[in-house]
């Protein structure tokens, strides 16, 4: 009998396949006295002979498919496994203490955690306890018998099943072999759905109880444009969703054709649609999804994928690359967010209790302005090689702009001064992600260039709903009359000041969304590259007279279920 489960639809696409769980197994066992210690170290020696064959398999997958920085961390694991000092008192343990080659093991590694983690003056030595910690549980399942996941050694097609999937997961999912995902927890904008679409692989969040409903090997489909699993499907349900999988396949061939239109509306109005990205490397993906900007370029990611602050000439290159590779079309970079859920092990932040209300992102820029500066002078010196646009995240107060505006126009000066080639035409805004931002966005717009709108903190802040958190996150209601309004506020004052307003949350590519913030006028759309087609099939069917009318009555709308009723009518 088939087993259904719902979830979130979090990346369109079908995907049948065999279920992988990236699970954690039961580790636990019993201290036993051995009287065959030989035998014992015997089982050691084997666990750490398939544990560095494993280390040495994902180290070089890690360098394949994430580059030979991300692939360092395999090689710390590897050297701790070699460590004659580790490896000699677990020994010493089996021989000494006649006791099982696990509770050795376990003993003496605790022991080591436990020293590196009182080094509180040392960051570096802290952070070797996780490793050693990491490197333990995979000897233990050797020595237990017991399979550790690890997306990186996948080589066949499957599905994986997750309570939920660190960066760190899917940054190792191979998209030759990983065809989709479904996972417990998280919703459209968790960094797992995100991650998804850019991966291009049909994926379903927030089922809540996937880990529970599925075993490995199940066949499974997934079905990420309607958000349902399907566990164990019968040959004509396999067969339906195939034919499923082939139309959906159409449809995007159809899509393609579209790469190189323009976005207009049915009543001739012209849009941007662009593409929300991490690295340079995404440029292609943008451009091949026929990207008309890219809206959203999160500079933080050049500061985590780095063992310390980045340079000026690093992040020059970085943006360089960027801008040369958009042609002339505008990228728009975001100064560093790092703070909330994104920390830097080489700057450590204060421990708050609720980091994403606290010193982060402008916070930090503005407080730490060596590194500000630094980020500035960058982007000042890429400015010459392409359109380029910077905006400031999190921005709660008009001097907070001015302040950070100031420091740009310095640091253009210098380098002006020194000779260097910057450009004359640069826009600087802002992130409209802070309630307070938005009811003074009148004011706002008489400095701020363009404002760029952050839906999934907005969204948030205004609900006061932790988006992550599984027992609120009905509140997260994109189409909620009260969000819709704080929308139409911010890009009425900016277009008052012949200013432009853009989206790069996830609320810009979805599609019952775009039809509401084309009749608010919204200027540009910017998301995952991989909604880009999509988005632009359906701006060419919609009449902006129409939405205009639509969006009207939205405003005037109760709730978010009146408002989708609403979108379904008019778009019908």
């Amino acid at each position: 009998m088939t087993k259904v489960l719902k979830g979130i639809a979090a990346s369109d696409g079908i995907a049948a396949a065999k279920a992988y769980m990236l699970v954690e197994p039961d580790l636990s066992f019993d201290q036993v006295n051995v009287e065959d210690t030989a035998a014992e170290v015997a089982r050691l020696d084997d666990a750490l002979a398939k544990a560095t064959a494993d280390l040495e398999m994902i180290k070089k997958k890690a360098a394949e498919n994430l580059g030979e920085e991300e692939a360092e961390v395999f090689e710390a694991h590897l050297t701790i496994l070699a460590d004659p000092e580790l490896v000699g008192q677990i020994k010493d343990a089996i021989t000494n203490e006649k006791v099982n080659a696990e509770a050795a093991l376990k003993n003496v590694t605790d022991m080591f955690i436990s020293m590196f983690e009182a080094m509180t003056d040392n960051k570096y030595m802290q952070e070797r306890a996780a490793d050693i910690r990491d490197v333990t549980k995979r000897v233990l399942s050797h020595l237990l018998g017991v399979t550790l996941p690890s997306p990186a050694l996948i080589d066949e097609e499957v599905v994986i099943v997750a309570h939920d999937l660190t960066p760190s997961d899917t940054a190792q999912l191979d998209r030759n072999f990983v065809k989709g995902f479904i996972t417990d927890i998280g919703g459209r904008t968790s960094h797992s759905a995100i991650m998804s679409r850019t991966l291009e692989i049909a994926a379903i969040v927030g089922s809540g109880n996937a880990t529970s409903e599925i075993s490995e090997g199940d066949m499974v489909i997934i079905d990420g444009i309607e958000g349902d699993a399907l566990v164990n499907p019968s040959d004509e349900e396999l067969a339906s969703y195939k034919a499923k999988a082939e139309e959906f396949a159409a449809q995007k061939a159809e899509w393609k054709l579209l790469k190189d239109a323009k976005s207009v509306t049915a009543d001739g109005k012209e849009v941007i649609l662009g593409a929300n990205i991490g690295t340079p490397e995404d440029v292609e993906g943008a451009n091949d999804n026929g990207a008309e900007a890219v809206g959203l370029f999160r500079s933080e990611f050049l500061y985590m994928n780095s063992a310390e602050l980045p340079t000026e000439e690093e992040q020059f290159q970085a943006y360089k690359k960027a801008v040369e590779g958009m042609n002339g079309k505008q990228v728009v970079v975001r100064t560093m967010d790092i703070g909330g859920d994104k920390n830097l092990p080489y700057l450590p932040l204060p421990e708050e209790e609720n980091p994403f209300l606290g010193y982060r992102a402008i916070r930090i820029s503005l407080d730490r302005q060596d590194i500000f500066r630094t980020q500035l002078r960058a982007l000042l010196r890429a400015s010459n090689y392409g359109r380029l646009a910077i905006m400031f995240p999190m921005i709660a107060t008009v001097s907070e702009f001015k302040q950070a505006k100031a420091i740009f126009e310095e640091e253009k000066a210098k380098l002006v001064a020194e000779g260097v080639a910057v450009s004359d035409d640069i826009e600087v805004g802002m992130m409209m992600e802070i309630p307070a931002a938005a009811m003074i966005a009148d004011k706002l717009a008489k400095y701020a260039d363009f404002f760029s709108i952050g839906t999934n903190d907005l969204i948030g802040y205004s609900m006061a709903a932790d988006r992550g958190n599984e027992r609120v996150s009905y509140l997260y209601q994109p189409y909620n009359p009260s969000i819709l309004r704080i929308i139409k506020r911010v890009i009425d004052a900016s277009h008052a000041e012949g200013k432009w307003t853009g989206m790069c949350g996830e609320m810009a590519g979805d599609q019952t969304a775009v039809p509401l913030l084309a009749g608010m006028g919204l200027d540009e759309f910017s998301m995952s590259a991989t909604s880009i087609l999509k988005t632009r099939s359906l701006m060419k069917k919609l009449d902006t007279t129409k939405m205009k009318e639509l969006a009207d009555k939205a405003l005037d709308s109760e709730t978010s279920e009146e408002v989708e009723a609403l979108v379904a009518e008019y778009t019908k």
